[in-house]
């Protein structure tokens, strides 16, 4: 026998051959996945291909810009007025995202509802020139949440350098990126308001002089206080109210459609409840739920952010409130005189004065009354309060002198806005006295023990009946709620 022939049977066969080289290329690419599992590029910026699955953890404070290009699976409409994004694996919900300008560095605030037990790591997903970056998003839950589980916050992202055109922002957790690198494509993003910004001393800067944000509208029934007030707003200079509705009574619905055509009012369809047990109270012993009376806070803070560069001045206010000057007729000509009394800039707060729905009395005699025509001819017919039938209020007691108030600001000069009042501001807030403009309330009685003989007459309002009472016939009628006869 030939040596050869002996070597030759302690040699692999063809099929054990096959199975070691298939052995060597599993162990090949498992040492290359370890590997590019434990690597982390040694700089600020971490740079991802765009294939690999491993894990994705950018050091705090440090900026991720992503080779990826940005095609982000689902962008929320723009015809979608507010948000309302849940987060993966959080119980956050975006509401809106606004690029902030007046911050040290660019960035850009995301109006959330968070759990305010519930600690998470943001990251955001921002959408510049294309270009995928990540950034570590900063929650600050707002101080007004009134003990309720869920409160309002900010969400925000820092834009990194060569990001000077947003589109969109998303929001995910460190969590999910622990378990994958970001995937774009099952993620909801929200479009980035406020990216221009007017200068503020033209005269036509701000396409609003006056905008007024009304708190949530829910169940809403009441017609004619709703016509009343929105022709009002009209006469003191208001060129736009923002509604947040969640639900009205089809009449309602058609005042405000009628309202919606003229160009007056702004509907944003607030539905909150889909998400959340919403509270109808501000404290939860008085009204169980998730969050304060509606999402009325969330819905301030994005009325002001929407409107802080399309309007000079914003009012936070309810639909059954009027801030009537005292001295001069609109708002126009009152806002210079409290720039000049109490500086400009600042929160303009008006005392509350409660007039009782309940109560509707003839003036005293000793009271002349302003000429106003032949009022309310019809208006029985529609439901809701009528002002101009309450012109009694409760007196101011020590007690609630200066709570329940209203403002008018400068939203450039806000931060952080509350049910009454402001959390955060350039310079603070001042008291108007109340003699040169104050709040008038039309609402059930807050002093429910007194005595009609108590409360006191004003008759303020009736000045304005002049102007107020035809308005209101006109809009009554072209709605359909008055015969095409029923003139004053």
């Amino acid at each position: 026998m030939f040596a050869m022939g002996h070597n030759q049977k302690h040699l692999p066969q063809p099929k054990k051959l096959r199975r070691l080289m298939y052995l060597g290329h599993v162990i090949t690419i498992f040492s290359l996945i370890l590997l590019l599992r434990t690597y982390r590029p040694d700089r600020t910026d971490q740079v991802w291909t765009g294939n690999f699955k491993g894990t994705f953890e950018p050091q705090p404070q440090e900026e991720s810009i992503l080779t990826q290009k940005c095609h982000p699976g689902h962008m929320v409409p723009q015809r979608q007025k507010v948000s309302l994004v849940a987060v993966n694996r959080t119980k956050t919900l975006l509401v809106s995202a606004y690029q902030e300008h007046r911050t040290g560095h660019k960035e850009v605030r995301v109006i959330a509802v968070v759990l305010r037990s519930e600690t998470v790591a943001y990251r955001c997903l921002l959408c510049c020139q294309d270009q995928l970056h990540i950034s570590e998003g900063v929650s600050t839950i707002h101080a007004d949440h009134f003990d309720f589980a869920y409160g309002t916050a900010d969400i925000m992202c820092p834009l990194p350098a060569g990001c000077e055109t947003l589109s969109h922002v998303a929001v995910t957790t460190s969590q999910a990126e622990s378990e994958g690198l970001v995937d774009t494509l099952d993620k909801e993003f929200v479009e980035v308001k406020n990216q221009q910004v007017p200068e503020e001393g033209k005269s036509d800067s701000f396409p609003y002089n006056f905008t007024v944000c009304l708190s949530t509208m829910f169940d809403f029934t009441n017609v004619l206080q709703l016509v009343q007030s929105l022709e009002m707003l009209q006469i003191l200079g208001v060129n736009r109210v923002v509604v947040y509705k969640t639900s009205c009574s089809p009449e309602t619905q058609r005042i405000l459609d009628y309202y919606t055509h003229t160009g007056l009012v702004e509907v944003i369809p607030w539905s909150l409840s889909r998400f959340l047990n919403v509270s109808r109270s501000w404290l939860p012993e008085h009204g169980p739920g998730d969050l304060h009376y509606y999402g009325q806070i969330p819905a301030l803070s994005d009325c002001l952010y929407r409107y802080m560069y399309r309007s000079k001045y914003v009012a936070l206010q309810d639909i059954d409130e009027l801030i009537l000057p005292q001295s001069v007729d609109s708002w126009l000509e009152l806002l210079p005189l409290l720039e000049e009394k109490y500086g400009a800039d600042r929160c303009y707060m008006f005392e509350n004065n409660v007039f009782p729905n309940t109560v509707a009395l003839p003036p005293p005699t000793s009271h002349t009354l302003p000429r106003r025509g032949r009022c309310c001819r019809g208006w029985q017919a529609v439901s809701g309060v009528n002002i101009l039938a309450h012109l009694y209020q409760e007196p101011i007691v020590e007690e609630t002198q200066f709570s329940n108030f209203k403002i008018i600001v400068n939203p450039r000069a806000v931060f952080t806005p509350t049910v009454h009042g402001l959390l955060e501001s350039e310079k603070g807030c001042s008291w108007v006295d109340r003699d040169i403009a104050r709040l008038y309330h039309t609402r059930a009685p807050k002093q429910t023990e007194l005595t009609p003989d108590k409360l006191i007459y004003d008759s303020r309002l009736l000045s304005y009946s002049t102007y107020l009472t035809p308005a209101v016939d006109t809009v009554l009628r072209e709605s359909g709620f008055l015969p095409e006869d029923s003139v004053h």
